[in-house]
């Protein structure tokens, strides 16, 4: 059996890495990161794409040849063009998206933000957003990059985690943990 099973997230990371060295280099990378967030957005809402991506059949050619057409209507930097297209034929276009995400959190990392995640019960404003941001930011002492999910199966309460910490006080939490509890006795 072969020692490479598969693209790891450490070639992964290697290939966000190259690409915002190249954008920083190039004085693009708040153009690029604007354009990296489009084209995953496009992945997610679009199955044609995304089948795109996923199908191994596609001609190499003709991969670029759709690309180029694609970024071209989304006006995408020519930089991020010739990634995606060196992307195809080193054969690693399959893990575009994978990639992107990681550029998206190497440009987060190098602004100083720290990655948090909320998922509450209760379907949460902007102000409510913004409020617990705030009160993050200045917690960390830090800039807050948040990503915020509704999740009606917590009953109520909050899950909150910052970086490798994670704060639950949801009510699914508790039963869950007095379900632990009675299942010891």
């Amino acid at each position: 059996m072969s020692k490479n099973i598969g693209f790891s997230s450490t070639s992964a990371n290697r290939y966000s890495l190259a690409l915002y060295e190249l954008a920083k280099e190039a004085n693009v990378l708040p153009q690029i990161e604007i354009n990296v967030l489009l084209i995953i957005n496009l992945i997610e809402k679009s199955n044609d794409f995304k089948n795109l991506i996923k199908d191994p059949t596609v001609n190499q050619n003709d991969l670029s040849n759709v690309i180029d057409k694609i970024f071209d209507y989304l006006k995408i930097e020519n930089l991020l063009k010739n990634f995606t297209n060196f992307l195809v034929i080193k054969r690693r276009f399959f893990f575009v998206e994978q990639i992107l995400n990681n550029f998206i959190e190497i440009c987060s990392e190098k602004r100083g933000e720290l990655k948090t995640e909320i998922k509450s019960a209760k379907n949460l404003s902007k102000d409510e957003i913004n409020k617990i941001k705030d009160e993050l930011s200045k917690h960390f002492t830090s800039k807050i990059k948040l990503n915020y999910k509704y999740d009606e199966s917590l009953i109520g309460g909050l899950i909150v985690q910052v970086g490798s910490m994670m704060i639950d006080t949801s009510i699914k939490n508790k039963l869950q943990q007095i379900e632990n509890k009675m299942i010891k006795v």
